[in-house]
């Protein structure tokens, strides 16, 4: 099992940036692709971008341009920068394992407002 902590979450007005960090305890990190996944407030959590175990990114259209998913596989560490955000990125962030069973983490709080 991995523990997952999600952090860098924040206010900002529209247009701004925020950079999201995701540290996973556990030694199958670097094995594994991992995905950044995002619940708006009333809304199921959904699918952001992925990462796979050499490098590669894939992001869903709405983001495309405007986030950058990376990782340090020597930190354990999965990142998400964020620019241009618009009120409808709002939600609570997390991480986790692509095709994982993993327990999900806390997440962390993204709001877009001015």
């Amino acid at each position: 099992q991995v523990q997952l902590v999600e952090s860098g979450g924040g206010l900002v007005q529209p247009g701004g940036s925020l950079r999201l960090s995701c540290a996973a305890a556990g030694s199958i990190f670097s094995g594994y692709s991992m995905g950044w996944y995002r619940q708006p407030p009333g809304k199921a959590r959904g699918l952001v971008a992925t990462i796979s175990a050499d490098g590669r990114a894939d992001y869903i259209e709405s983001v495309k341009g405007r986030f950058t998913i990376s990782r340090d596989n020597a930190k354990n560490t999965v990142y998400l920068q964020m620019n241009s955000l618009k009120s409808e990125d709002t939600g609570v962030y997390y991480c986790n394992g692509y095709g994982s069973n993993w327990s999900w983490g806390q997440g962390t709080q993204v709001t877009v407002s001015s």
